[in-house]
Order: structure tokens, then C-alpha cells, then sequence
């Protein structure tokens, strides 16, 4: 498939279907989460795979922004004081710029699996990073949400007046 293509086809699925995700493609996705770029190389990521029902459930009950029922979640946490001595000041932004990133890869790569992805960021982080048993420092950044989509949504129209060349308002 062509990175153009799967950017483009793409979607936020929140409907899924009762269908678990194979291990190996989970696998998959989180190699190309890896392979995202990361503020001074620093890759001070980890990423939690979710798929236990009742898990799940719990995550849900204290994440807003997770609609339906996915099969897979992948939480994209960060070490957030190892962030902080990489990247001074920058530490944290850069941590979720990089968790950005390594969604984005994830979300592509679900796509060229077949799967539909969803990004979550309205959760409580507290209460997923004990859900997680994440240890101190390490926060969950962002949730997707994974599964095979009961159907693909369609594609939303797009602002054509987003760019400028040279400066604001230009035409080149």
C-alpha cells in the first residue's frame, strides 16, 4: 500500500466487530510504533497492549473519549521524568509530540492491516496508569483503540485554505 493511500483511506473507527486481534498483527503495529520519531532519539516510550475484556471495561469506565468495544487498546505511555533529563525543559512536550508520532504509525499501520484505529486522549490518566500498574513516572499519554471495524466511515471533506506559501496569505 502507498503511504499517500493510507493516510487518505484512514479513518477513526469506534464501531467494531466481536473479533479478537490476532497477537502478530498487534505486534506488528507496535514495531511501527517504534519506528516513529522520537525528540533527540530519546524513545522514552512503552507501550501497554490491552486485550482482556474486563480490562477493558475498566479502562473504558474511566475514559470518556473510548467509544464502543474494541477488542485491542494500546496505551502510549511515557517516562516522563527520563523525558525531562533527555530534554531539559522540552522533555514533556517532546514526549507527546513522539507519542503523536508513534500513534500516527500505529493508526497507518492498523489501516494497512485492515483494522480500524481510533486516538484517544480524553481519559484519566491517574486512574489508567494504576489500571496499568504503570510505575512512578511513567504516564499514559494517549489510548487507541484497535479492532476490525464493522464498517469504515466515510471520509470527512478537507479545508483546501491551509496553506501559504513563503509567508501567511502568500501565494509563493
Amino acid at each position: 500500500m502507498e503511504v499517500l493511500q493510507a493516510i487518505q483511506g484512514r479513518r477513526s473507527v469506534r464501531r467494531f466487530q466481536a473479533r479478537p486481534v490476532e497477537r502478530e498483527i498487534l505486534e506488528r503495529l507496535i514495531e511501527a510504533a517504534c519506528w516513529a520519531p522520537s525528540g533527540g532519539n530519546a524513545q522514552t516510550w512503552h507501550f501497554v497492549v490491552i486485550t482482556e475484556p474486563e480490562r477493558i471495561r475498566h479502562i473504558k469506565a474511566v475514559s470518556p473519549g473510548l467509544l464502543g468495544d474494541p477488542p485491542a487498546v494500546i496505551a502510549l505511555c511515557q517516562d516522563m521524568e527520563a523525558a525531562r533529563r533527555k530534554g531539559g525543559e522540552l522533555g514533556g512536550t517532546l514526549a507527546v509530540m513522539d507519542s503523536a508520532m508513534a500513534a500516527q504509525n500505529i493508526l497507518l499501520a492498523a489501516y494497512d492491516a485492515g483494522l480500524g484505529s481510533c486516538v484517544i486522549a480524553s481519559f484519566h490518566k491517574g486512574a489508567v496508569g494504576r489500571l496499568l500498574r504503570l510505575p512512578a513516572g511513567m504516564e499514559p499519554v494517549l489510548l487507541v483503540s484497535v479492532g476490525w471495524p464493522e464498517q469504515m466511515p466515510s471520509p470527512p471533506p478537507r479545508r483546501r485554505d491551509v496553506v501559504s506559501f513563503e509567508v501567511y496569505g502568500g501565494e509563493g
